[in-house]
């Protein structure tokens, strides 16, 4: 293998590349007779022949390099928007409360006491107050039943007064809500009181509804906040909200809406091959990267470990029309460590540091992305690894 690396640059790309997408081939086929059940084991020999399109159309290769290390650092630390965008400023700018069934509202009639039922000590405005129905209306003398429902307030204090006007001379009119019980947004997992909060007259963000349930827990994944509403989901970054102000993470909340604050439960990124001590490392909300992730595992073995041979698996969403991303970062000149501070893991990634030869990676490949893909422990990974 360090024949082929010390090879003219040409050959040297060709060969890494026919490497890498040999191994993945049979990677793939891995896959899929384990989704079918079928059971494997290194040294045995599986039919991969196939119809499924080439390797380069499932799976992209890349290194780990300058270019790739410099566009992610822009994307991490890129243009913030630490302004609130117009989209969202617009609708904070429109923001009105409109009243409706349960809410209810507070009605004043200035000098005549007798159409207002005055709060006391014994009773709060919430009790004497008018409480809109079901149907949207409230009953109030003189006039009978009137349509709230879907109005501001001060369209209830026109009505209303235009209303009194046959009966009063010149009604002083004053609508309140005394409380609010129309319209509610949910918050839960991993905050300090999860429950429901009413939406009020002054606009709920998300910052807001964090704040009124008392802040996220010690196990909060900052990084992953959904936002479910009218049966979608939206992923919001507390993360970038607080640390780097990012305002577009701050959303105005709507009635109905379910919050959902995850945990850092299955936060890992396994590491595996030549390091002293494979396993999981659990992720916090400060993501790592690929060196502190080696250093954290006891750093690389350098007498078996192979310069050319840390690689990085990252599975694709489903939605994606590639399987998996792999990464590989070649330390045969130190100076490529500097690489690898500053490109940062994501959750589930499998970090694998090989010493294998190339007649021997098919065995490496066969349990390294069932690892990644599939519900198969650290330690058994690791096993079938082992002195490879």
């Amino acid at each position: 293998m360090e024949e082929i690396f010390h090879a003219g640059e040409v050959h040297k790309r060709a060969v890494g590349k026919s490497y890498i997408s040999i191994s993945l081939s049979l990677l793939l086929s891995v896959i899929i007779l384990a989704s079918q059940g079928c059971a494997f084991a290194p040294g045995g020999h599986i039919s991969y022949e196939t119809d499924s399109p080439p390797i380069d159309d499932l799976v992209d290769i890349k290194a780990i390099t300058p270019e790739l290390v410099a566009a992610y650092r822009k994307d991490i630390n890129g243009d913030i928007a630490s302004l609130v965008p117009p989209e969202i400023q617009q609708e904070l700018d429109d923001y009105q409360y409109l009243v409706g069934p349960g809410d209810i509202l507070s009605i004043i009639v200035y000098d005549h006491p007798e159409l207002t039922i005055p709060a006391g000590a014994e009773r709060s405005a919430a009790e004497t107050g008018n409480t809109v129905h079901p149907n949207g209306t409230i009953f109030y003398p003189y006039i009978g039943s009137v349509r709230v429902a879907g109005k501001s307030l001060d369209e209830i204090r026109r009505l209303i007064t235009t209303n009194l006007s046959n009966y009063i001379n010149d009604p002083q009119v004053e609508v309140n809500i005394a409380a609010y019980r129309s319209k509610k947004v949910y918050v839960s997992g991993a905050v300090t009181s999860p429950g429901t909060l009413p939406i009020t007259s002054v606009p709920l963000t998300v910052l807001d509804a964090m704040s009124q349930v008392g802040g996220a827990t010690e196990n909060a994944n900052w990084h992953s906040v959904i936002l479910n509403r009218k049966g979608g989901k939206q992923e919001i970054s507390l993360y970038a909200l607080l640390r780097q102000g990012d305002q577009a993470q701050n959303l105005l909340l709507k009635d109905g809406d379910v919050l959902h604050v995850s945990t850092l439960e299955n936060q890992n990124v396994a590491v595996l091959g030549q390091v002293r001590t494979p396993g999981n490392l659990a992720l916090g909300n400060e993501r790592i990267t690929l060196t502190t992730a080696l250093a954290r595992a006891g750093g690389v073995i350098e007498t078996t470990a192979k310069p050319s041979g840390i690689f990085v698996i990252r599975v694709q969403p489903p939605e994606s029309d590639k399987l998996a991303t792999v990464y590989q970062l070649d330390i045969s000149n130190a100076a490529a460590l500097t690489m690898g501070t500053h490109f940062p893991l994501q959750p589930k990634d499998v970090v694998y540091v090989t010493a294998a030869p190339l007649a021997r990676w098919n065995n490496v490949i066969s349990l390294l992305l069932p690892t990644a893909v599939l519900p198969i422990t650290i330690s058994d990974a690791n096993n079938g690894l082992e002195g490879l």
